[in-house]
C-alpha cells in the first residue's frame, strides 16, 4: 500500500518517522515534485542526506526504492535491460525437437513459416529480458521510488539519454515493441556537483540544495540517530565538527561521518571529549592525512596563555621623572 503527501506538514511529520529531519524547504520540494509528478534533483556536499531523503520518502510512502548508482561508462544496457541471447539460444536448443514435430507437419515453406510465426511469444518474451534499475521502475507493477544516485558521476551522453526516459517513462525493445510504465515513479536524482549538470537536465526537475546543516540542526540529527551519546558529550562534538567545517580542510566532514563519529564515541563508553578522545578518534571524521595533521595543530592546540602583567618598577617610574 502507498501512502501520498497530501501536504508540506505531512511531508516533515512521515519523513521524521523516518527518522529524516527535513527543513521547511526540502519538505515544500518534495511535496511539490509529487504534486507536480517532476523528478527532484538534490545537490550539495558529499553525505549531507540526498540518498537518505530518497529512502525516506520510499519508506514514508511505502514504495519499493530502486536504485541506479551512476559512474563513469555506465551505459544503456547497464541503466536499462539486456536481452539475454544466451538463454534464448538454450531455449531454442532444448525446444528443437518440439519445433520440428511442429514444423514437420507443414506442407510449404509459408505454412511452416506461419507456424513458426506463432510460437514467436514464447522466444521473444520478457524471459529473456535482463531488467536494469530504469526498466525494473518502468515495469513495476506497483509505485516505485526511483533513485538516480551520483548522476554527475556519469557521462554527459548517459545524461542525454536519461532525458528521453525521464519524459515519456516508456521505452523501446526491438524484440518486444514499446514498454509504456505502468505507474509513474517518484523519481530523485543525487549530485555532488562534480561535474555541471545540463540544462536540459535541470529543466526537467524540481531543484533542491541541501548543505550542511547549521549546528543546531546538526545536533537534533545527532540526538535523533544516536540517542545513547550523552546529551553533552553530542554538543561538544557538534560543536567540534562545525569548528573543523570552518577550517580550510581538503574534505570537510560530512553528515554521516559525524554520525560514525557519535557511534565511535558511545561504542567507546567515551563521557567528555579531551584531547585523547580527539586523538585517538579523529579519523573518523577526517580521511586525509594532510586534514588530521592540520586538525591536531589548530583545532587540538591549546588555547595560548594570556601574559601577566609586567610588575612596575617604582625605581624606574622615579628614573624616568628624575631624568636618570
Amino acid at each position: 500500500m502507498t501512502t501520498l503527501f497530501d501536504s508540506t506538514t505531512t511531508v516533515k511529520t512521515e519523513l521524521s518517522k523516518q527518522k529524516y529531519i527535513a527543513s521547511d524547504e526540502i519538505a515544500t520540494i518534495v511535496y511539490l515534485s509529487q504534486k507536480l509528478g517532476k523528478p527532484l534533483l538534490a545537490e550539495g556536499p558529499a553525505g549531507v542526506g540526498k540518498t537518505e531523503l530518497a529512502k525516506a520518502i520510499a519508506s514514508a510512502t511505502g514504495r519499493e526504492l530502486i536504485r541506479l548508482q551512476c559512474y563513469e561508462g555506465l551505459d544503456e544496457s547497464k541503466a536499462l535491460y539486456e536481452w539475454e541471447y544466451s538463454k534464448q539460444l538454450l531455449y531454442t536448443q532444448l525446444l528443437r525437437d518440439k519445433l520440428n514435430d511442429t514444423l514437420g507437419k507443414a506442407e510449404s515453406l509459408a505454412e511452416a513459416a506461419d507456424k513458426l510465426a506463432k510460437e514467436e511469444d514464447v522466444f521473444f518474451s520478457n524471459r529473456f529480458l535482463l531488467q536494469r534499475p530504469l526498466l525494473k521502475a518502468i515495469l513495476s507493477e506497483k509505485p516505485t521510488v526511483l533513485l538516480i544516485d551520483e548522476i554527475d558521476r556519469a557521462d554527459a551522453e548517459f545524461e542525454a539519454f536519461l532525458l528521453e526516459i525521464l519524459s515519456d517513462f516508456q521505452v523501446s525493445v526491438p524484440e518486444l515493441g514499446t514498454l509504456t510504465a505502468k505507474h509513474k515513479p517518484f523519481v530523485v536524482l543525487t549530485s555532488n556537483n562534480t561535474r555541471e549538470l545540463s540544462e536540459a537536465l535541470k529543466r526537467r526537475c524540481l531543484y533542491l540544495f541541501i548543505d550542511y546543516p547549521n549546528l543546531q540542526e546538526e545536533l537534533a540529527v545527532v540526538r535523533l540517530k544516536v540517542p545513547d551519546l550523552n546529551p553533552k558529550l553530542a554538543q561538544q562534538a557538534v560543536e567540534f565538527v562545525q569548528k573543523l567545517r570552518k577550517a580550510d580542510m581538503r574534505k570537510s566532514p560530512s553528515i554521516s561521518e559525524t554520525l560514525d563519529w557519535a557511534n565511535a564515541l558511545v561504542a567507546l563508553n567515551a563521557s567528555n571529549l579531551d584531547k585523547d578522545v580527539l586523538e585517538d578518534t579523529l579519523s573518523v571524521l577526517l580521511k586525509h592525512e594532510a586534514d588530521l595533521q592540520k586538525a591536531k595543530r589548530q583545532l587540538m592546540a591549546p588555547p595560548p596563555q594570556q601574559q601577566k602583567p609586567k610588575p612596575r618598577n617604582n625605581n624606574e617610574d622615579f628614573g624616568r621623572f628624575s631624568g636618570n
